[in-house]
């Protein structure tokens, strides 16, 4: 009789568990959607430094979302902040590089700093693999790569199972195909994700920084850049980072200039 009620007992807690989780991812999706509106409707009337503070508010909370920060970036842009514009476009685009509304208000944003530098040549296979792997996020490539595994996996499935001789050879050669598309798929989320890890980037947000030959305040002044660039972050020592633009020139810059997209 114990054994029964302790049962009982487990499985109320689990449902009252359950029941309480749901309350609370309720409650927070609820809070979410308040803010955007907020967030929205501060946009709308032109209170543009209302509006970053309602989706700023979201972000504090760990939340990411490409609209999210699309939101942040225009309303950045209205404020005429175009270095925390761009900023923002570029998070967004780190989350779906195949936004053409993100890619566009990036290249506005862009058009409008300073600094107008020539990227270096760069080999048409690397580039042309960089801008495939580019078209959507890792995780849409790795859950296309999936998606086509399992659908291979099926169809060769339908190959051993089957005792009809087209569909023995329809399940193996489409199955083989699908197969070779998942290979693909999964590849570039890999390539995409070593991207995303090995490569760190920042947005310079001072108006004009100069770059230094070493971590040194004292060291030499090698080239000058200004807000809204965009600059790779090579390596670090304390409070200085060496940096490199898309010409190819590095130097050393301190925390504090730029932020991390």
């Amino acid at each position: 009789m114990s054994g029964k009620l302790n049962l009982r007992n487990y499985y109320k807690g689990l449902a009252a568990f359950f029941i309480l989780g749901i309350i609370s991812f309720s409650s927070f999706a609820s809070d979410y959607q308040l803010q955007v509106a907020k967030g929205n409707t501060a946009y709308s009337a032109g209170k543009y430094k209302e509006a970053v503070q309602a989706y700023t508010s979201l972000v504090t909370q760990g939340l990411e979302s490409k609209d999210l920060f699309y939101n942040l970036g225009n309303s950045y842009f209205k404020l005429n902040d175009i270095p925390h514009a761009i900023l923002w476009y570029e998070r967004a685009k780190r989350l779906d590089p195949g936004s053409e509304d993100v890619t566009f208000n990036l290249n506005v944003a862009n058009s409008k700093i300073t600094d107008k530098i020539e990227p270096l040549p760069e080999f048409f296979l690397k580039r042309w693999l960089r801008n495939l792997t580019g078209l959507y996020s890792v995780d849409a490539w790795a859950k296309s790569g999936i998606a086509f595994l399992i659908a291979a996996l099926a169809l060769f499935s339908l190959y051993v199972a089957s005792r009809v001789l087209i569909l023995r050879k329809l399940g193996f050669w489409t199955g083989f195909l699908t197969l070779i598309f998942s290979v693909i798929f999964l590849l570039f989320a890999w390539t995409g994700y070593n991207s995303l890890i090995s490569e760190q980037s920042a947005i310079i947000i001072n108006p004009t920084v100069t770059v230094k030959s070493s971590p040194d305040e004292k060291s030499t002044d090698i080239f000058v850049i200004h807000e809204g660039c965009k600059v790779q972050l090579v390596d670090h020592i304390g409070n200085w980072y060496e940096i490199r633009i898309v010409n190819g020139s590095v130097g050393w810059v301190e925390m504090g200039n730029f932020e991390k997209i």
